[in-house]
């Protein structure tokens, strides 16, 4: 990699002031075996508690399976007015006390795919899990073969799914804290009409009683939902092996962050702590401005294009996170693949912003191409390997 790096003192174009500081990380205890936080305005990671342990993920395996329905949405694939029908076999599998959470879904009944998905997400229906399933891929099976690849696609390195709904199976389904923060961050970036739509109902209505035929209504078990404000996914999950666990997202003043909590002993304990989590790394860091959306951070050199270098420049606003009521030193480097090969499109991330604080790990941010940049034609090819040779390059 290439490394450009630049003081604070160069950028103080950017209306930052860099304040000395030996501030350190605002303390925070969790009784969770396991507990991550990241801010996604700015890539910090604000808390990590054996993040990279594998856990079973219960019910937040779901998350996995309503990324690829909202994947195969997005492509044109599926629709959200798309019938499935509820196989016997399934009902009777997924239903009863035994069954876990439940969509109570009947025998035989047409249900829509937006359906599931609310059934899914705010209701953690096992049942509506393995009908979507069956609905997208015939068999459960062969869409947990798409629920892996899709994992391997979107960077999930250390997770593995062996059911649509995260059901025990001795093993062969487990996460990581980091893989399902990047699987939330996915969802909310990839897709953020559907999970604006989908992720943030407080309950969902389906099914009827037996005898006097009522309506069932559940709750969604979001424990961050009319607790903290700009809460607004993801998903809980609970079974005897891996305890309580939740993973969530808030958003306050344009500053984004997810959390995973798992191995909590109680329904309330885990509400105690996502909401105590989600608070803390909400007021107790503070985002600071780098660069607004559009501006120039640097320039780097391009190889075989028709422009010898091109603008690096900030996608969306950029900020660096740090402790409340602190400044801080920063160190801000560019780092590229570099040259750049051309060619490629404005827009392209081909290059990042690396800040380094004193009270952290390095804060990543995405740097795109400024214009446009096509292969350079036959002459500009020998225009540049004469410059190359003559040392003019």
């Amino acid at each position: 990699m290439t490394r450009l790096r630049f003081t604070a003192f160069a950028l103080a174009a950017t209306a930052l002031t860099a304040l000395p500081s030996e501030a350190a990380a605002p303390p925070f205890d969790t009784p969770a075996t396991v507990a991550f936080m990241k801010d996604l305005s700015s890539g910090a990671v604000l808390y990590s508690k054996n993040a990279d342990q594998r856990i079973p993920p219960a019910s937040l395996a779901k998350m996995m399976t309503v990324y690829v329905a909202f994947d195969m949405i997005k492509k044109g694939e599926l629709k959200l007015t798309d019938m499935a029908t509820v196989n016997p076999e399934t009902w009777r599998k997924w239903h009863g006390p035994a069954a876990g959470s439940t969509m109570f879904l009947s025998p035989g009944e047409q249900v829509s795919v937006a359906n599931l998905l609310l059934g899914i997400i705010t209701l953690s229906g096992n049942d509506a899990c393995v009908v979507l399933a069956e609905r997208i891929a015939g068999t459960e099976p062969a869409f947990v073969a798409i629920m892996n690849r899709k994992a391997q696609e979107i960077g999930l390195t250390n997770s593995h799914f062996g059911t649509s709904n995260g059901w025990p199976d001795g093993g062969v389904t487990y996460v990581t804290a980091r893989d399902l923060t990047t699987l939330a961050t996915a969802t909310i970036q990839n897709f953020p009409t559907l999970y604006k739509q989908f992720y943030s109902r407080t309950n969902f209505t389906w099914g009827k009683t037996m005898g006097t035929g009522a309506d069932i209504t559940q709750a969604n078990r979001d424990p961050l939902l009319g607790r903290v404000a700009g809460a607004d996914g993801l998903k809980t999950g609970h079974t005897e092996e891996s305890g309580y666990s939740f993973t969530g997202s808030a958003e306050q003043n344009g500053r984004r962050l997810v959390m995973v909590l798992s191995g909590l002993t109680s329904f309330n304990q885990r509400i105690e702590q996502s909401v105590a989590f989600m608070n803390w790394g909400l007021h107790a860091w503070q985002s600071k401005p780098l660069f607004p959306k559009g501006k120039q951070v640097a320039t780097a050199p391009v190889q075989l294009g028709n422009a010898r270098q091109v603008g690096l420049v900030a996608p969306r606003d950029l900020a660096v996170t740090v402790p409340a009521g602190m400044g801080s030193d920063m160190k801000l480097s560019v780092a590229y693949d570099g040259p750049i090969k051309a060619p490629f499109k404005a827009g392209t991330h081909v290059a990042d912003l690396i800040v380094r604080t004193p009270d952290g790990p390095p804060q990543v941010m995405p740097l795109v191409a400024a214009a446009d940049v096509v292969e350079a034609g036959f002459f500009d090819r020998v225009w540049a390997g004469l410059r190359r040779l003559l040392g003019m390059a």
